[in-house]
């Protein structure tokens, strides 16, 4: 298949680092992450989906990548699905998969890319965490998000041995800011022996 990245995904450290590997990663993307059976999106998907009231309002995909994760958000039912990632060529990867309304391109340095109270269900799959979103990239959808609006996540392995990545979460638990609807371990890629929890956020 050529190049492998997952080996080195968790070993980028800047914004720009990240995104230049996402850049060059786009087009063997999905191959070498099938090859690892890729389990998150559809768990992310199907957690969304038992808790969201309405399928049919708009949910957004944040850090959508190639599109593995919002195909897997229309498998699990939902209808109008909006996608955001930094990388231009993962855009255009998830463009093919046919199943966004829109999708935009991030500004990394942005400080807050996604419009207050635009989406009630929001998912940051696979997003968060070593080598990709840092820790803040939490705070920033909780922000984002109205009153009772659903956050659904992953953290795997390598970003539960950080404490910082759960501990974002633990701060808006912990005071009452949200409440934890849903969380359960389990794989994220088995090719890998690599696993993740899987949480639903409702803002309080």
């Amino acid at each position: 298949m050529g190049e492998k990245f997952l080996d080195r995904v968790y070993e980028a450290s800047t914004p720009e680092g990240t995104q230049a590997l996402y850049d060059a990663w786009a087009s063997t993307y999905d191959a070498e992450i099938a090859e690892n059976g890729y389990a998150t999106p559809g768990r992310v998907a199907e957690a969304m989906f038992k808790h969201v009231p309405d399928s049919d309002a708009p949910i957004l995909d944040f850090g959508c990548g190639t599109g593995l994760s919002g195909l897997a958000l229309k498998l699990a039912g939902f209808s109008t699905i909006d996608g955001m990632d930094p990388s231009p060529e993962m855009v255009d990867g998830a463009r093919k998969k046919g199943v966004y309304r829109s999708l935009t391109v991030l500004d990394v340095k942005e400080t807050a890319p996604v419009p207050k109270d635009a989406y009630r269900a929001i998912t940051a799959i696979g997003v968060i965490g070593t080598g990709a979103a840092p820790a803040s990239t939490f705070g920033m959808l909780m922000k984002a998000l109205p009153k009772g609006g659903l956050l659904g996540l992953s953290l795997n392995d390598h970003a539960l041995a950080d404490p910082r990545f759960e501990g974002a979460l633990n701060e808006w638990l912990d005071c009452g800011a949200a409440h934890l609807r849903f969380k359960k371990y389990g794989p994220h890629l088995p090719g890998l022996n690599l696993k993740c929890n899987v949480y639903v956020i409702e803002k309080a």
